[in-house]
């Protein structure tokens, strides 16, 4: 009771302003334009005017449809890869486990964009599959089943490294049991352990989900040849092209949250209806079967997944980094590394837009690491009235793709009332990627304080320390391994973040997603392709050291 009376604690003050400024003030702008159709003149006049005409596009039902059409199918396919997969992992010795651990973790720090961009180097006509083999499969990528491919193989490692780590906590002890009553092994798998890896694999296949509908470089450079458009692309159309269409901009956008969020509803649905228990304190043997006869088999189906998804990526960029000409094809005498000289150099800018991006890549992980903390201290640990209104705030950016927040950012900060903006600076870009990429922070921290008890915090405070010594000086420590990793994970996908990074992007600011961009609008794919590799090295190296150094400490202390 001593606790609830006492004032709000200056952490849940931090938490609730930072929460409004990065989450809530763009949503409500994107509302407040979709209501309110004169909004960026500074005019309420004529409110919903411009819903009818928006919602009345004949093109909605159509964009909608092609948006969850994609979803559902990336889903499907994803699981098609990663389930199998994930289950040999998890229930099996599958030889060089590791090693296929970390070439499935690749595509997932790969850029979707430059994935894309492999992939059309490689299957477009005269591309590196024709000149080697004598054909292309340019119709194949051009189209529906193309797009769902290539997104696919950017996104299957989540639903395969959730569903393994899932399987694993759950074990075989309980098909087990079941065997023992009579169950074959297939049945007692389809009945018993595949059920109870539920939570991981619904939340895996909800991301995907929303990384589908959500994503901008696949569609934009595969769909425009497929007539195949999507809410996403026409957002972007209605923002960057002339004549500028905000309110129809920011009416697709609520749409597209409204997908989102629906499946968002849907997960929560299907793990409220049962128990998915499956630690009960007892020790559980985590003893892998041996294949078999499977064995190879098993492993040349982790071999054939990694080259499609890791190995062909990677060799296209590579081959398109070390052309002096595209047009000069793969031959000795056309590779070297002039396009890597010309990125070292600057001369064309790269190492600004690298330093840019890294910069606020860093930036976004310190926001949004001590914003997570602060936001899951005040909705897990504070007592204070109204922390069911911050949990929904923190939940909020998982209902928000990338453009949405684009969209919501200009709307906000473009305002001609306001005296002092982040527009057009950098400001706003890292205002885009800690709305983004909050979600990563709080969902570690929220489950690290839900690991510690109450009784460190009373104790600090009965020894005389204020709540934000505590939170400091105990908690803040304790949760510290979980917060790196997520804010770890902010940094690598900060820095090469593509569509916020398009929409909002000051005039004269370059990072490293649009510098790669905008080389290969102007034909420059050498140079876009060198930029691609550097960005791929850095990203995944320097986390990867990061937590070596991490994980050192850790044996020394």
């Amino acid at each position: 009771m001593a606790r609830a009376r006492e004032g709000v604690s200056p952490s849940v003050i931090i938490a609730a302003a930072g929460l409004v400024l990065v989450v809530a003030v763009p949503f409500l702008f994107i509302i407040l334009q979709a209501i309110f159709p004169e909004l960026g003149r500074g005019s309420l006049a004529a409110p919903f005017s411009a819903l009818a005409g928006a919602l009345g596009d004949p093109k909605l039902i159509g964009m909608t449809g092609n948006t969850l059409l994609l979803g559902v199918l990336v889903v499907a396919l994803s699981a098609l890869i990663a389930v199998p997969l994930a289950v040999a992992r998890a229930l099996f010795k599958v030889p060089g486990a590791v090693i296929w651990d970390v070439l499935f973790l690749i595509p997932f720090m790969i850029p979707p964009y430059i994935a894309v961009l492999g992939w059309i180097m490689t299957l477009q006509p005269r591309g590196y599959l024709e000149q080697l083999v004598g054909f292309n499969l340019a119709t194949f990528l051009f189209s529906v089943p193309g797009i769902v491919f290539v997104m696919t193989l950017n996104s299957f490692p989540v639903v395969y490294f959730a569903v393994s780590r899932t399987l694993e906590t759950v074990g075989s002890r309980y098909a087990d049991v079941g065997r023992v009553f009579g169950a074959s092994p297939a049945r007692a798998f389809w009945r018993i352990t595949l059920p109870l890896s539920t939570p991981g694999l619904a939340a895996s296949l909800l991301l995907v989900f929303a990384m589908a509908i959500e994503e901008y470089g696949t569609p934009a450079a595969l769909g425009g040849r497929a007539g195949f458009e999507v809410l996403v692309t026409a957002i972007d159309l209605r923002v960057s092209d002339w004549p500028i269409d905000l309110p129809g901009a920011a009416i697709l956008s609520l749409v597209l949250v409204v997908l989102s969020f629906g499946a968002f509803v849907l997960q929560r649905w299907i793990l409220t209806r049962r128990s998915y228990e499956a630690t009960t304190g007892k020790p559980q043997d985590s003893a892998k079967r041996d294949l078999g006869v499977w064995k190879l088999p098993v492993v040349a189906g982790f071999a054939l997944v990694a080259f499609v998804a890791t190995g062909l990526p990677l060799l296209a960029i590579l081959a398109s980094a070390l052309s002096r000409t595209i047009s000069g094809g793969l031959v000795w005498s056309n590779l070297g590394f002039s396009n890597f000289s010309a990125i070292l150099g600057d001369s064309t800018g790269a190492l600004k837009a690298l330093g840019t991006s890294l910069s606020l890549g860093v930036a976004a992980a310190l926001v949004t690491g001590l914003l997570g903390a602060l936001s899951a201290y005040a909705v897990v640990k504070s007592k204070v009235r109204g922390r069911g209104v911050l949990d929904v705030l923190t939940i909020l950016p998982n209902a928000l793709p990338g453009i949405v927040v684009a969209v919501g950012l200009i709307l906000a900060w473009n305002q001609p009332w306001l005296p002092v903006t982040p527009y057009n600076t950098s400001l706003i870009l890292l205002l885009a990627y800690c709305c983004i990429l909050l979600p990563q922070p709080v969902r570690y921290a929220t489950a690290a304080f839900h690991q510690i008890g109450d009784n460190l915090e009373a104790a600090a405070r009965v020894f005389g320390a204020s709540p934000m010594v505590a939170f400091r000086r105990i908690l803040l420590p304790l949760i510290a391994p979980s917060l790196l990793a997520a804010m770890l994970l902010v940094f690598a996908v900060a820095t090469r973040e593509l569509v916020a990074s398009v929409v909002v992007a000051p005039v004269g600011v370059s990072t490293i997603s649009t510098y790669i961009w905008r080389q290969f609008e102007q034909g420059s794919v050498g140079l876009g392709m060198a930029m691609a590799f550097v960005t791929i090295l850095i990203t995944t190296a320097l986390p990867l050291i990061a937590l070596s150094l991490m994980g050192r400490r850790g044996n020394l202390l």
